[in-house]
């Protein structure tokens, strides 16, 4: 057995996804500590205005995971070089954050870690983007606007808020921060997977950010807008196997559950997460809202990448999206262990 066989089994619930047509395409990539690595994909890049048939060059919007592939990353970085302290808040850099109730916003107590956690108590998303369409002018309502309180939850606000704090730091935008080869906000430099057909846009997503909001703030702010090829994922995933990306310190940040099933921006293992139940519990993962998804089992030393576009031309549709993620997770799992005990 080779780790190509190990990605053969373990796409067959994809490849049986795209034959089924619930979803337009599938690329699943797998990689190890060592560097082996295997690439599987199936199905169109696109059904509407024109088919176009997927290919391993096509850069798909990775959506959410451009959290933990791009800002989780810069804002630990920071932190590493003293930049920031994940424990101070975010006035820190943003000074202006509801700057009109310095005395009584809640939203100048909240901490960088608050926000990589998601445990502040921000809504899942706004329509940021019914707004306005300048996006200075939308980054300062976000500022500005005293947010509704809820429990807390899993919230695109955390992240855009973190992405104008890299912002201020640096004095430049996220899409200046060197990311590797096949990874970059948009456009893409090379050919383009379709998402969905946007009703405000009137046209189909392909080459620009499907996330409305990401789209309206200028198409790079912190909780969406990353465009990757597979290999460009895998090779991030790599980098967190082998050490690279992270400092040791700042790698224990990423890997430590700090609060339920939480770490600072990913995942951790739980039972019925999406990465499946066969992963270690040294696991992390992370998905994205047009299909994608990450996951790095370190006690393995091994990680894989699925990458669809399971919301074109619609989101209004059951791709069983739910189901596959762990079933793939699974299959590799099984597979990769079979392997190394023979």
């Amino acid at each position: 057995m080779t780790i190509d066989t190990v990605c053969d089994r373990a796409f067959a619930p994809a490849l049986d996804a795209v034959e089924s047509g619930r979803i337009p395409g599938a690329t699943l990539g797998v990689i190890d500590a060592r560097g082996r690595s295997a690439v599987r994909l199936a199905g169109m890049a696109a059904l509407i205005p024109a088919r176009e048939v997927l290919t391993r060059d096509h850069w798909f919007d990775l959506a959410s995971l451009s959290k933990v592939i791009a800002t989780t990353v810069m804002i630990l970085t920071l932190a590493e070089q003293g930049r920031l302290d994940l424990d101070r808040p975010l006035t820190d850099a943003i000074p202006d954050l509801r700057q009109y109730d310095v005395a009584g916003a809640a939203e100048r107590r909240l901490t960088f870690r608050d926000c990589l956690m998601h445990r502040t108590f921000l809504p899942a998303v706004e329509p940021i983007y019914t707004y306005g369409d300048d996006p200075a002018r939308l980054r300062a309502f976000v500022l500005q606007r005293e947010w509704r309180h809820g429990p807390p939850v899993y919230s695109d606000i955390n992240y855009i808020l973190l992405g104008i704090a890299i912002e201020r730091i640096t004095g430049a935008a996220l899409s200046d921060w060197p990311l590797g080869t096949g990874l970059g906000f948009g456009p893409p430099p090379g050919p383009a997977v379709a998402t969905e057909y946007c009703s405000w846009r009137v046209r189909v997503m392909q080459g620009e950010v499907h996330d409305e909001n990401a789209y309206a703030l200028g198409g790079a702010p912190g909780h969406a807008g990353l465009f990757g090829t597979i290999d460009g994922v895998l090779g991030f995933a790599h980098a967190m196997l082998d050490g690279s990306m992270l400092s040791k310190a700042m790698l224990a940040e990423v890997r430590t559950a700090q609060e339920r099933h939480r770490t600072c921006g990913w995942e951790r293992a739980f039972a019925g997460w999406h990465g499946g139940d066969a992963c270690s519990r040294d696991t992390i993962g992370h998905t994205g809202f047009t299909g994608t998804g990450l996951w790095i089992d370190f006690e393995r030393g091994l990680a894989w990448a699925l990458l669809t576009n399971r919301v074109h031309p619609t989101r209004h549709a059951d791709s069983g999206i739910m189901t596959l993620r762990p079933a793939v997770g699974d299959q590799i799992i099984s597979a990769w262990d079979a392997w190394e005990t023979t």
